[in-house]
């Protein structure tokens, strides 16, 4: 099922807003992941945002360990930390470090090593089945037999509470996915597991808050979300480029660049 809406939802105004946010936060650190980031944020907006998630009651499990500066941005625009912790990410000493972390307030996983997030979260699902338990992965993650085997095991256990957000955004750190390991048709493969799939357009809040309040009223069968996102979403050069994966010391005339662009939607 794919929903459509026209008219513009009022979590739009955060979308670019959280996007300098993160710029600023790489920029002066010197390094950190990019496009993944970008491409996610509207998902993690949508999520936090909205009334269907509810931590901490509520789990939310970041597999994709380097989409954290994304992650990083919205907890600090939700509360879950002082904003001018940000200026301190990847430095010596801070919580806030490339990968997502534990020590972080908000985080319940530390993630690094890509594919084992959802089995995380498959296992918390199991153990807390009177709360819902949102995963976030990637569509390059999905190279991990490791996802495959969470995948059985969540149908196997009727996780009805579990819910997976693949972030389709066709790009990982070597270049497009089609290229490196062709996925084919991801909503098929988890049908035929037994999960319950909803396709999405990743950048519209609609979408994406229907898509969740489906799968949060499933009781049976685990749910899959398959947000179809851009790389590097909102700033020109780094879209649908895989170099942007992760940047190391952005020329000050590209953060400019980039600035403008999101300081002009």
């Amino acid at each position: 099922m794919f929903f459509s809406a026209s008219k513009k939802h009022p979590l739009s105004a955060l979308s670019s807003s959280y996007r300098l946010d993160l710029l600023e936060m790489i920029y002066r650190a010197g390094s950190g992941h990019f496009g993944g980031p970008l491409s996610s944020m509207d998902i993690l907006i949508s999520l936090y945002k909205s009334q269907i998630f509810n931590p901490p009651r509520d789990h939310f499990i970041l597999s994709a360990g380097h989409l954290a500066p994304a992650l990083y941005v919205v907890l600090a625009n939700n509360g879950f930390f002082d904003k001018k912790l940000l200026a301190k990410f990847a430095s010596f000493g801070s919580p806030l470090q490339g990968h997502v972390s534990s020590d972080v307030p908000g985080v319940e996983y530390s993630s690094g090593s890509l594919g084992q997030g959802l089995s995380f979260a498959a296992g918390l699902a199991l153990g807390d089945k009177a709360h819902s338990t949102i995963c976030l992965t990637t569509d390059g993650e999905h190279n991990e037999g490791q996802i495959w085997e969470a995948v059985a095991f969540a149908n196997k256990f009727h996780l009805g509470n579990l819910i997976n957000i693949v972030d389709q955004n066709g790009f990982q750190i070597d270049g497009s996915t089609s290229e490196i390991m062709p996925l084919d048709s991801l909503a098929a493969k988890y049908l035929r597991f037994g999960w319950t799939v909803t396709t999405v357009d990743g950048h519209n809040f609609y979408q994406i808050e229907k898509a969740l309040k489906k799968a949060r009223d499933t009781t049976i069968y685990p749910s899959c979300i398959i947000a179809q996102t851009t790389f590097g979403k909102g700033i020109s050069f780094a879209q649908n480029n895989y170099q942007y994966h992760d940047v190391k010391n952005l020329p000050e005339n590209l953060y400019l660049k980039a600035k403008k662009e999101l300081e002009a939607k």
